[in-house]
């Protein structure tokens, strides 16, 4: 028998082991002892649950390496794809002013519209992808504040878009819906995303119009518009230190307001939300604090006959069954340039919205290019795009390649850089590295425990 590569950790009165397939095994102190020193009785239960797992193996290296080659380029598919998700930023106006937005240099925006010219310059490299499905998704700012010039790329694009297929998404605060976008939407199969932060109190604590009104009762108003219309809305959460004293009433908001799921998300330290973190920040230990007492409350949900999941525990859930997930912030390399691109207001091309949001504060350093001047291979081609690929790259990052949640994670050179000046996280355990360990110690720990209605709770949520 020969040993597999994998990584491990010590995990109360046992040892997790991971490797690159996502398979993971908890054994005993004793039994880690034999398989590192290669005595394991090749006929115990040991040895076939290694094997199982492809731990270890018993065939020559090419034919393990022959047999499971398509297992490893479906886990690794986001290395064979293209640049897929584009992103138009329409506008830096807003009509609103969250505690948080990271949208801004965090005192005021910038006031940009997309005009028209630059819109069609931005489809036109974007539709130089050799990917077939390409999705188009539209921010701010307010995206809506621009809906004529969303309009007009929609209609540049169905007129020039060969042979892709294309996918339309906004990402919009819904407090500017109205019959005339709605019906547009839904006449392109829009997929429409907007941000709610829990309940009443808390989203409006977070998420006001200028004048400092709430939006709370705005948006359900849009969101029941959106659902009566035959359209999808999803919702995305942000956690800000005022959550934190919330997290079984903010899940419990979503599941009254009839959503089956929440993306519990943690401040990310860029826009206002990096100008104000003493107010609105937090640890990450005060986050996974929260994160857990809600993810708890939606596991009693699930018991309860409520069917909802969280959207972060979803996609670690489906990556730690081997399954391929495209989400741009949790694969090595990252997305960055080769998985989206961000076409800002201003024609300036960044290699992700976080990039684009650094520029905002002043900073350009994950700017490519701008689409009056470069065309799809230049950008691809950039050092920038390069380097933020190769740095994002886990299996050589010094503090990521030995972790145990390598398999699962990924790591963000923007934030990196914003935080430390460099697009390599030197420390482990730094703020992002620390939440989402944090997330899967949660995971493992409900399934070191192997209580069988809570591993078919979260078993459901990856399907």
């Amino acid at each position: 028998m020969k040993l597999n590569y994998f990584n491990f950790k010590k995990f109360h009165d046992s040892v997790l082991m991971t490797n690159d397939f996502g398979k993971y095994l908890f054994v005993g102190k004793e039994d880690f002892k034999k398989i590192i020193s290669k005595q394991i009785d090749e006929k115990s239960e040991l040895a076939k649950a290694l094997i199982e797992k492809k731990m270890i193996y018993e065939e020559s290296d090419l034919e393990y390496s022959s047999k499971n080659k398509y297992l490893m380029r479906e886990i690794k598919g986001h290395v064979n794809t293209a640049t897929a998700l584009h992103i138009f930023v329409v506008t830096t106006n807003c009509n609103m002013a969250c505690v948080y937005c990271q949208a801004n240099n965090g005192v005021e925006n910038s006031h940009l519209l997309m005009d028209k010219k630059t819109a069609e310059r931005a489809v036109d490299i974007a539709l130089q992808s050799p990917e077939y499905s390409l999705s188009f998704e539209f921010q701010g700012g307010e995206p809506l504040l621009n809906f004529e010039v969303i309009r007009h790329i929609v209609e540049y694009t169905e007129e020039n878009k060969g042979d892709h297929e294309i996918s339309y998404n906004v990402v919009t605060n819904l407090t500017l819906l109205t019959d005339e976008i709605l019906e547009f939407f839904k006449e392109h199969h829009f997929g429409l995303s907007t941000s709610l932060d829990g309940n009443e109190l808390v989203h409006n604590a977070n998420r006001k119009y200028v004048g400092g009104k709430g939006t709370f009762s705005s948006v359900l108003r849009s969101v029941d518009k959106i659902r009566q219309s035959g359209l999808h809305v999803g919702a995305i959460q942000t956690t800000t230190r005022f959550s934190l004293n919330y997290p079984k009433e903010i899940v419990r908001a979503y599941a009254d307001l009839g959503f089956d799921s929440i993306f519990i998300r943690p401040l990310t330290p860029l826009g206002k939300a990096s100008m104000y973190w003493e107010k609105i920040g937090y640890t990450p230990e005060e986050f996974l604090g929260f994160y857990k007492e809600a993810a708890d409350e939606l596991i009693q949900m699930n018991r309860e006959g409520i069917w909802i999941k969280e959207d972060h525990a979803s996609i670690l859930l489906r990556r730690i069954s081997g399954q391929f997930v495209n989400y741009m912030e949790l694969r090595s390399p990252c997305g960055a340039g080769i998985g989206q691109m961000a076409y800002y207001a201003d024609g300036n091309i960044f290699t992700c919205d976080e990039g684009r949001m650094l520029y905002e504060m002043g900073e350009g350093a994950f700017c490519l290019g701008n689409v009056h001047e470069s065309e799809y291979k230049d950008l691809i081609e950039n050092g920038i795009c390069r380097t933020v690929c190769a740095s994002s790259i886990l299996e050589t990052v010094p503090a990521c390649c030995d972790c145990v949640y390598q398999p699962y994670c990924g790591t963000c050179p923007v934030v990196n850089y914003a935080m430390n000046g460099d697009v390599l996280e030197k420390q482990p355990g730094g703020y992002r590295c620390s939440v989402y360990a944090g997330i899967l110690d949660y995971l493992f720990e409900k399934f070191y425990e192997n209580e069988k209605e809570t591993v078919n709770i979260l078993n459901s949520w990856s399907n």
